[in-house]
């Protein structure tokens, strides 16, 4: 009697663990959750490439002060000029204008 007691038990419990299991996968493959972890799967990559073009842009800042530094290019900055991104801007020179060139309607080349 013990021992078709011990077996319905294990069978029961086997039962229900792969019932569970089973359910458990049912739910990850949805739609919904399978957009949920592609998206999750998406921000961590774009994480990670931040990261990485932060890292690229250290050592290139750092290459090129070591070049620079090499090549006797340290030239200092004159603090009274306003700096827009990182090249000094004089306000006493015009910016350069950009030529804009003219617009060929007959040329059919412009679909190649």
């Amino acid at each position: 009697m013990f021992r078709r007691t011990f077996w319905f038990t294990a069978g029961a419990a086997a039962g229900v663990w792969a019932t569970t299991k089973v359910n458990r996968k049912i739910k990850q493959l949805t739609p919904e959750s399978l957009a949920a972890q592609a998206a999750d799967k998406a921000i961590e990559a774009g994480h990670r490439l931040k990261d990485f073009a932060l890292d690229v842009r250290e050592g290139m800042v750092r290459r090129e002060a070591e070049l620079g530094g090499a090549l006797g290019l340290q030239a200092p900055v004159d603090p009274e000029l306003p700096v827009t991104g990182h090249i000094a801007v004089d306000p006493a020179r015009p910016a350069p204008t950009h030529r804009t060139l003219p617009c060929n309607s007959n040329n059919r080349n412009e679909d190649h």
